[in-house]
Formats: structure tokens, C-alpha cells, sequence
């Protein structure tokens, strides 16, 4: 008995090494960020493509830089790329948390932390307000008064904050950034409540309109990836970091002529 117990023992370190589990070969990213064998990118629509927002060209094409950035990503796993278009980010953010897309770009609050699985960001957003020539706001402060009529997109990190920062008066959901500037534009609104990056490029759309000084909130923009999927969330950060490292996010950025604009370390 001694003896087969000894043998025993000496056999345990060889069906270790066999053993299934361990002869498992590590996730490889590709299947784990895009388990269709297609990369699904989530993607938002606005009238003027950003640092986050996508328009869509003449020829029918979406560009802008989480465009530029979902290709990138998909060519370094060596899979396609498809891209589904949204209204605003927090349908895009219902898609990430369903696994109706794999990946997307998208401001960070805790509401969507709670849903999401978020990587590192590329670009760090201060919101606040477009306000009308009609308005006669004139300061951030402005905007806090009975009777203004604030606008912010549905379900969005901005639109959040908006609300817990304003006390007088409140922001009503709007589903698109298209709709809340002819919003603007013919009067129904006063203010609309959105990152100053993506206000810099509407203010032309509005005449008379301006952006007022200070803003009620900084997050990042970052890369996210459905929740319980821990391979696809290490793929992902490791391809933002290289982005961030090799120049492929300030590449995407000066394409837009953003070249005045940050990547974040």
C-alpha cells in the first residue's frame, strides 16, 4: 500500500500537466472582443463629427473619430468591422449592455458604469451649455432661472449632470442632437446642454448663438465593452493604450482638424 502511494505521488505532478484545463490555450482577443467573428461598433450620430460624435458625409459614410477608432481596433484583431449608428448614447449604451454591439466610445458617469464594462479614455469632456441669442443668457449661472427651457440628450452622462447641477429650472430629454439644435434654432429651447467640444462645432449651425464660460461636469471618453466579458474588456484596453501610445488616436483627431484638442494620457 505504501508503495502504491508513493507511485501515486509521483504520478500527480504528470496528470497536472495534461490535465484539460491547463492544456487550454489563453482567450485569444479576437474571438473574445468580437465572438460573432465581425467587430460591432456602437457608434452616435450628430450634425458635426467630433472627438465622440460621428456625422455622416455626402457619400452616405459615417466619419469621425470612434469611427476611425473601431476600424483600428478591428484591423488589429484581423476581423471586419460594422458599424451600427445611434441617436445618442445612451441607446448606444442599451446596445453595449445587451451585447447588441461588442465595443463602443462613450462619456463615463456612474449610471453607465453600473451597465457597462469601461476601459481606459482618450479625451477628457467639459459640458455645458449653448444658449441662444433670443435667450440673453449671458453666464453658466444664467441658465439656473425659472422659465429657461434647457434641452439635453435622452439618457446621457451630460443631461445627468445638468440636472443635478440646475435648481430653478430642469433639462428636458431630447432623443438627438439634430433635433435639439433646430430646437434652438426656431425658439423652442434657450439652452442646450452638451460637451463644449462637440458645441464648438454647432455654434455656426445656430446663428447668434454662443457658449457661455465655465461647465458642470468633467468625465472621460472611453472605450466600453458588454459586462462579464473580462477577455474582451483586456483586448480592448490594451488596444486604446497602444492607440493612445502609437498615435493612432491623434491621427484620428487631426483628420478632423482637431488638432487643437488633447489625447489623454
Amino acid at each position: 500500500m505504501l508503495r502504491v502511494l508513493r507511485l501515486a505521488s509521483l504520478l500527480l505532478p504528470v496528470f497536472a500537466v495534461v490535465s484539460p484545463a491547463d492544456a487550454t490555450p489563453a482567450s485569444d482577443p479576437a474571438s473574445a472582443a468580437a465572438p460573432t467573428g465581425t467587430l460591432r461598433v456602437g457608434i452616435v450620430r450628430a450634425p458635426q463629427a467630433g472627438v465622440f460624435f460621428v456625422a455622416v458625409g455626402a457619400e452616405g459614410k459615417p466619419r469621425g473619430v470612434t469611427v476611425d477608432l473601431g476600424a483600428a481596433f478591428a484591423a488589429e484583431l484581423g476581423v471586419p468591422v460594422a458599424t451600427t449608428m445611434y441617436p445618442n448614447s445612451g441607446e448606444c449604451t442599451d446596445a453595449v449592455a445587451t451585447g447588441t454591439v461588442d465595443v463602443a466610445f462613450m462619456p463615463v458617469d456612474p449610471s453607465r458604469s453600473a451597465r457597462v464594462a469601461f476601459g481606459p479614455g482618450y479625451y477628457t469632456i467639459e459640458s455645458t451649455y449653448l444658449v441662444s441669442a433670443a435667450s440673453r443668457i449671458a453666464t453658466l449661472n444664467e441658465v439656473d432661472r425659472p422659465g429657461v427651457r434647457v434641452v439635453g440628450i435622452a439618457n446621457t452622462t451630460t443631461i445627468r449632470a445638468s440636472a443635478r447641477s440646475l435648481h430653478a429650472t430642469q433639462p428636458v430629454p431630447i432623443r438627438s442632437v439634430d433635433e435639439a439644435v433646430e430646437m434652438l434654432r426656431d425658439g423652442r429651447a434657450d439652452a442646450l446642454a452638451l460637451s463644449r467640444d462637440s458645441l464648438d462645432q454647432l455654434v455656426p449651425t445656430v446663428p447668434g448663438s454662443h457658449i457661455v464660460a465655465g461647465g458642470f461636469q468633467r468625465t472621460s471618453i472611453s472605450i466600453a465593452v458588454p459586462p462579464g466579458r473580462p477577455a474582451a474588456l483586456a483586448a480592448a484596453t490594451a488596444f486604446l493604450d497602444r492607440a493612445k501610445r502609437d498615435g493612432t488616436v491623434r491621427r484620428a483627431f487631426d483628420a478632423l482638424g482637431l488638432s487643437h484638442e488633447a489625447v489623454d494620457p
